[in-house]
């Protein structure tokens, strides 16, 4: 029997199109009555393909009595109530270690292009203030800089190794210490009060709502950086447009923002902080390899074998 799935989002054409060919595939983003949908067909779908950045709500969850499994395209779950799916008997699977490398070559790269201002010096090419002007203003560097990572999970230590080239020092807080030779801090505030640069790689969730806030910005420091490849939810966004705006802190560089895709405005017009649009894994050769798991994940539940990356 063919099975009845249900995508919130379209992770890669080609993919989906992989998906259709083996299951009746309903398109969430294509339905123009959802309501209807979901009366007429909600008891018949059985699994559930999403992202990180739509989850899936236990509202919608209500709505779906048979549905037996979730298979996420991100690593983040946050939106996906977990402890309701082990209550309900709903599996659920993530893609993670695939997009571990891409982000954190991003996070490396907003840290140097906040430290040497790219985008000023970009403009500054470009525009024709460097004929007009001569040289822009000097920039940090950051050979020699203590590198506070907050999170050293798998993205958290694969930036650690990145950064111990360049010359950093680096100490981390987490829950517990981790086998490894860093510092280990267990006060945020601490390690703020530490690091030149603060680099978050922690989840998102209740657990971290908004744990960057003014007193860690304060603790930072006038010549200190935030780098954010974590989660928008993490940071208190206007303490740190404050601190932006206020020189409590030197810069920022951020690929993630609380309320995505339509990040706060104020973020637009400073010059002092480097803005990605949640865009870490985006590379072809990542989001083709996360596609691949989010069907090979589906595949593995549609053949009653176990799930390869589980997260419940």
């Amino acid at each position: 029997m063919i099975r009845s799935v249900l995508a919130i989002t379209d992770i890669r054409p080609a993919y989906t199109a992989l998906l259709a060919g083996r299951y009746d595939l309903h398109r969430f983003d294509l339905i123009k009555d959802a309501e209807a949908f979901l009366n007429e067909t909600g008891d018949k779908i059985t699994a559930v393909v999403t992202s990180a950045r739509f989850g899936l709500s236990v509202e919608l969850m209500d709505r779906l009595p048979n549905l037996e499994v979730i298979t996420s395209f991100g690593v983040g779950h946050d939106l996906i109530d977990l402890e309701a799916c082990r209550a309900r008997g709903i599996r659920v699977s993530t893609t993670p270690d695939i997009l571990t490398d891409d982000v954190a070559d991003t996070a490396i790269m907003l840290m140097h292009a906040a430290l040497r201002n790219l985008v000023k010096g970009d403009d500054w090419a470009r525009s024709g203030k460097w004929s007009a002007n001569g040289p822009m203003a000097l920039t940090r560097s950051v050979r020699g800089k203590k590198l506070g990572i907050v999170g050293l999970g798998r993205i958290g230590q694969a930036i650690a190794s990145r950064a111990e080239p360049s010359g950093l020092e680096i100490g981390y807080f987490g829950r517990n210490p981790k086998p490894v030779d860093y510092q280990f801090f267990d006060d945020l505030v601490e390690l703020a009060r530490w690091a030149d640069i603060l680099m978050l790689s922690c989840p998102g969730g209740a657990a971290t709502q908004g744990i960057i806030n003014a007193d860690v910005l304060s603790a930072l420091g006038a010549d200190g950086f935030v780098i954010n490849i974590a989660r928008g939810s993490v940071v208190d966004e206007p303490a740190l447009i404050d601190a932006l705006q206020n020189n409590v802190i030197a810069g920022a560089g951020l690929d993630v923002f609380y309320n995505e895709p339509h990040m706060d405005r104020a973020f637009a017009a400073l010059d002092n902080v480097v803005l990605y649009p949640h865009h870490a894994s985006g590379t072809v050769e990542t989001r083709d390899a996360m596609a691949q798991l989010v069907v090979d994940n589906l595949n593995a539940w549609d053949e009653r074998a176990e799930l390869i990356t589980p997260v419940a």
